[in-house]
């Protein structure tokens, strides 16, 4: 890991499990509005981000949020490897867009933040 990485990782560290949660689902929603803008470099180097932002989270939460931290993770590095031919079909993209979307609210909702404030 390079020092860059290896300093994002300890700030980000610094947030408890409820903030870094609402970190990745930031990043998610950032996926689906920046797929529907025309960035493609910006998506793909958010995509890469929130892969390290649940690497650094999932083995500190419960394990079945974990579970669904990690599958998300897996699907981000899916759609990097191929995130050209991703790009280059306005339909996938579209699709990308909107399972980005739902997740963000999924973790959204798994970080408790939006319970918190209501109280």
């Amino acid at each position: 890991m390079n020092q860059n990485l290896d300093e994002k990782q300890a700030r980000f560290q610094l947030n408890n499990i409820p903030n870094r949660l609402g970190h990745i689902a930031a990043n998610l929603a950032r996926i689906k509005s920046f797929s529907q803008i025309a960035y493609k470099e910006a998506v793909k180097s958010v995509i890469v981000e929130t892969k390290w932002f649940i690497e650094w989270t999932a083995a500190e939460i419960e394990p079945l949020q974990a579970e669904e931290l990690v599958n998300i993770q897996i699907q981000l590095a899916m759609w990097e490897l191929s995130w050209h031919k991703i790009w280059a079909d306005e339909k996938i993209c579209t699709e990308v867009a909107e399972q980005s979307g739902f997740w963000s609210e999924q973790v959204l909702d798994m970080s408790g933040l939006l319970s918190e404030s209501v109280a």
